[in-house]
């Protein structure tokens, strides 16, 4: 897929910049991205995470799998809301496969402020899934 090059005043800038940390495991890169008071749902209404710090707890351990990287499928976006289809490598308690996702970012003030995150069933390499 080309990559296409958003201004950083388009909400799909935050939501690129966020993607790039996540796949290059930098925390604090990532970090930046997110409002401190950001809430980070699984879809469509549980909540996983009120605040940045919680947010950052949740991604540290999973920035130490060696196999972390979210490819992205599709982006659409309307207004504020940036839609993400993705496929995301990752380390299952059951081992290393891959989840498609639907990321669902609101951006306010160039920052992410909800996020919805609707997943598939992971697929265990070399398994059924």
């Amino acid at each position: 897929m080309t990559e296409k090059k958003h201004a950083p005043e388009a909400p799909e800038f935050p939501v690129q910049q966020q993607l790039d940390a996540y796949n290059a495991r930098d925390i604090e890169a990532f970090m930046q991205w997110w409002a401190d008071d950001c809430e980070y749902y699984e879809f469509p209404s549980r909540l996983l995470a009120r605040g940045a710090a919680q947010v950052r707890e949740r991604h540290v351990a999973r920035f130490r799998e060696p196999n972390l990287f979210g490819e992205l499928v599709h982006r659409a976006a309307i207004g504020n809301i940036v839609i993400d289809q993705e496929r995301v490598t990752r380390t299952f308690p059951e081992g290393p496969g891959e989840i498609d996702v639907f990321a669902i970012y609101e951006v306010v003030d160039g920052k992410i402020a909800k996020a919805w995150f609707k997943m598939g069933m992971p697929r265990l390499q070399g398994g059924e899934g």
